[in-house]
């Protein structure tokens, strides 16, 4: 069975290594519940909340898989510019 974390809304979170899960609650929760108004201290407040109820392991476990999807981002924002310089 999954552990699950909350949101400071009550949204429940599945903790199942699946960082995109975490975003979209992230998006629901913060962004789109605030109509787009939201603030970099309101997200980072959210984020935050759900750090703390992680355990070490846990943490490790979405750190890895987030540093993993920002160098794809990276890479392809990378090559992205360099496709648009050949033209």
């Amino acid at each position: 069975m999954s552990r699950r974390i909350k949101t400071t809304t009550g949204a429940e979170i599945v903790l199942d290594g699946d960082l995109l899960a975490v975003l979209e609650t992230l998006y629901h929760e913060v962004t789109a519940r605030k109509e787009l108004a939201r603030s970099f201290e309101d997200m980072k407040r959210e984020i935050d909340h759900l750090i703390d109820q992680l355990t070490d392991a846990e943490r490790r476990e979405y750190l890895s898989e987030s540093i993993f999807m920002n160098q794809v981002k990276y890479e392809n924002d990378k090559l992205e510019a360099y496709l648009r310089k050949l033209k």
